[in-house]
């Protein structure tokens, strides 16, 4: 007779339903609440996306169920038809709880089994709500106009009190649970307040030495290591608010606040990856001047050596094209030599023109963008031209077409620019200008170092005001 290892049976039977058992598992008990469906949500840098759709079961419960674990963050249970959402938390360590309020409660009587940060989260919520409508009655009541004195000074003094009292709440939480997702999310949107420098007497010169102390400690808070804060409403608005308010909005400036970020993130985290991706794809579809330099800047020292290895090949290999495309054309460098031909046959570079500035205008007579520009081009010529600035026109088509960039320039009576053409050589300075779109315009100060470039030509006449302004401020 066959024996029968019992012990392995069970262990095999055990492993089986521990296989088939959900990894997640929330249930929503909502009272009052009448749909048959919600949703589940969450925060993503600045959106919100759909997770999942969770239906009710015949008792009347919604039941999320998931066989990969969740992510952790906050998250949003989004209902019907109007969108009203409460907040919950996802913990790595905690997946399988319930949750169970009502549309009219939401927070305060709700009731959480099976999760101890969720019971932290909503207690803590519901602690904020009180404080918040105590706040709300009492500033209500200061609008009275039948308010005496006494009452007026009363009703300040108690709500300096109630915010003293917050914030005393918020420090018990950095103490009593300091490893508690609740305590992260007091901490990461705790401001950091800057000395008062009193002993710098210079205003401007204190502000400066405040900014700077900012930029150092702002993210002090922000623990951009914790996965947690990934998904959360807050963790973008707080880094985009380092990067594009504390930080002077030039390319060299941004690029230090990003790195800054990134410098404080695990480099192989999802955090990480998405706030590198998004920079990179904010620096590349950005509509102001410059801002390629920070594209370059971030495949360079990012992608480059290898700190994105979710890129695919073909795609890594694309970005790294474009920024060396792009790393001869950033503002601040000297602009590619070009070697042209007038209309009388003549040979020109561009370096070799003697100008305080040169405006370099690619265009093309079949370009309806270019025909828009002409006029405007027109009229900034008749007036920069005896202040030091030199036109040069490179009319963007091959041998077989030139003959039409003559006969537009007369028809148009715009021969007194120094126009070329490029009839030889079979476009080498599209390469070098990455001219893929006509009109472009570089401005170019006496040394032919870039200045500005890919403006419209309406815009020319205001930026050399600025530049010469600049320059005159600057002697």
């Amino acid at each position: 007779m066959m024996k029968t290892n019992f012990t392995l049976l069970v262990t095999l039977f055990a492993s089986l339903l521990a296989a088939q058992s959900p990894t997640t598992q929330i249930q929503f008990e909502i009272e009052g609440y009448e749909e048959d469906f919600m949703a589940i949500a969450n925060n993503l840098l600045d959106n919100q996306y759909i997770v999942d759709t969770v239906w009710r079961d015949d008792n009347g419960v919604f039941i999320y169920e998931r066989e990969e674990a969740m992510s952790p963050g906050i998250y949003l249970a989004v209902m019907a038809p109007q969108n009203d959402y409460f907040q919950f938390l996802v913990t790595e360590e905690e997946q399988q709880f319930s949750i169970k309020n009502s549309v009219a409660d939401q927070v305060k009587g709700a009731q959480i089994e099976g999760s101890q940060e969720n019971e932290h989260f909503f207690s803590y919520l519901g602690y904020l709500q009180e404080a918040g409508e105590r706040n709300q009655a009492m500033r209500a009541q200061l609008e009275s106009e039948d308010l005496s004195m006494a009452d007026k000074t009363r009703l300040e003094r108690e709500l300096t009190e109630l915010d003293e009292q917050v914030k005393a709440h918020q420090e018990d939480w950095l103490v009593t649970a300091p490893n508690s997702f609740v305590t992260a999310i007091i901490k990461a949107n705790k401001n950091v307040e800057p000395p008062s420098f009193e002993e710098i007497s210079d205003t401007d010169a204190r502000r400066s030495a405040q900014l700077r102390y900012l930029q150092e400690h702002y993210l002090d808070n922000l623990d951009l290591q914790d996965p947690r804060l990934l998904r959360t409403p807050f963790l973008f608005q707080r880094i985009n608010f380092f990067v594009e308010r504390l930080h002077v909005q030039a390319p060299d400036s941004i690029s230090v606040a990003i790195d800054r970020v990134l410098g404080r993130m695990d480099t192989e985290s999802e955090t990480f990856k998405y706030y590198l991706i998004h920079y990179l794809n904010k620096a590349a579809n950005s509509e102001f001047v410059g801002m390629d330099a920070i594209y370059v800047h971030l495949i360079d020292n990012y992608y480059a050596k290898g700190l994105a290895p979710w890129t695919e090949e073909e795609q890594l290999a694309s970005f790294l094209d474009n920024a060396n495309r792009l790393r001869p054309l950033l503002i601040g460098e000297i602009a590619p030599d070009i070697q042209m031909q007038t209309r009388e046959g003549n040979s020109i570079s561009l370096h070799e023109i003697d100008s305080e500035y040169t405006v370099l205008y690619f265009w093309r007579y079949d370009c309806g963008h270019c025909k828009e520009s002409t006029p405007f081009m027109k009229e900034f010529y008749d007036k920069w031209q005896e202040r030091g600035v030199t036109l040069f026109a490179v009319c963007a088509k091959n041998a077989d077409d030139v003959g039409e960039c003559w006969e537009y320039v007369d028809e148009k009576e715009i021969g007194d620019w120094l126009h070329t053409v490029d009839p030889y050589l079979r476009s080498r300075y599209a390469v070098k200008y990455d001219l893929q779109t006509t009109p472009q315009i570089y401005v170019l100060d006496a040394n032919k170092e870039i200045v500005s470039k890919r403006i419209s030509a309406e815009q020319l006449d205001e930026l050399m005001e600025l530049i010469t302004a600049e320059e005159e401020e600057g002697r």
